[in-house]
């Protein structure tokens, strides 16, 4: 097995070659300007051990990667109660699907995909203005990440928001069913806003610490989320974290990810180490092609699978 430093380098390396690099996701115009051959990666090991490849130090739009950090925080409030208004379930169909809820009576398969996410803004916009629960959000994660420069860029939040019709659809039509609490709009604010934060991979892997170290900040020891709780999130990510390409993404690379359409991202490899990996050209699931590339060559590498004995 290669030293880490070693096996991020090589796969740093390998993605630095290749020419089918994905598309960029245009639709929502301030993310279709990224440079496509941007790439970097992270790995925070358990042990304190930070090591980058590539455009690590790069901001990019983390977008759905996110929802990892809101569905904890959501947790933290109301706990299993979450789990009457959002299911655990993968979805099967795009993120942004309203097929389901309709089936569903408004209740999304999972806090994963677009309408889940909007049900646990919902939550966390409870008691607050959304500026409130905007700022809420991000000091968590900068909390997390131990980094305050953490920022949410305000174009893209302005970007999704102009061009955010079908999210409008999806929180109007459960907000018919009675499964959002506060006005779309708002809710929608908060949902835009968290979508927004930018942050690196060298961010983002250290944000993800909690979940590679039984629910606790390894460089604190302190406790983020209990152990069965960051078990239940890791087991969310792994069915769930890659919307439809889900079973894909673990049948090949073997650990909990979490993508976003900014080409990030947040992969778990319990009792060793938290990765991230960005890459802004997609595949045809809305998953980062070569960061999804470069997770299942470094897992392979490294003999990293929660099925390995």
């Amino acid at each position: 097995m290669p030293e880490l430093e070693q096996a991020l380098a090589e796969v740093a390396a390998e993605m630095a070659e290749r020419t089918d690099r994905g598309r960029v996701a245009t639709y929502i115009p301030q993310l279709g300007k990224v440079d496509p051959k941007r790439f970097g990666i992270a790995a925070v090991t358990n042990d304190g051990r930070v090591i980058l490849a590539g455009d690590a130090d790069q901001p990019f739009s983390i977008q759905s990667v996110s929802k990892v950090f809101t569905l904890t925080l959501a947790l933290g409030k109301i706990g299993d109660a979450l789990w009457q208004r959002v299911g655990r379930e993968p979805s099967g169909n795009p993120f942004n699907s309203i097929v389901q809820l309709e089936h569903e009576n408004g209740i999304p398969r999972n806090p994963f995909i677009n309408a889940g996410a909007i049900v646990v803004s919902d939550v966390l916009l409870a008691g607050h203005q959304p500026r409130e629960a905007i700022g809420e959000i991000l000091r968590f994660i900068q909390f997390l990440a131990d980094d305050e420069t953490i920022i949410i860029d305000r174009e893209v939040a302005a970007s999704e928001r102009a061009t955010g019709y079908r999210n409008f659809a999806l929180a109007n039509y459960m907000k018919s069913f009675g499964n959002l609490h506060h006005e779309p709009e708002l809710a929608l604010g908060v949902y835009f806003h968290h979508f927004a934060v930018a942050m690196s991979c060298r961010q983002l892997a250290m944000a993800g610490r909690f979940l590679a170290n039984g629910g606790r900040n390894p460089a604190t020891g302190h406790s983020v989320v209990s152990a069965e709780r960051a078990r239940r999130i890791g087991a969310l990510m792994l069915t769930c974290g890659h919307y439809d390409g889900s079973g894909d993404f673990a049948f090949h690379v073997g650990i909990p990810g979490k993508s976003g359409v900014g080409g990030g991202i947040l992969g778990i490899v319990p009792g060793v180490a938290s990765l991230a990996v960005w890459s802004p050209g997609l595949n045809e699931n809305g998953n980062s092609k070569l960061g999804s590339i470069a997770l299942e060559k470094l897992a392979r590498m490294m003999n990293w699978s929660i099925f390995a004995p």
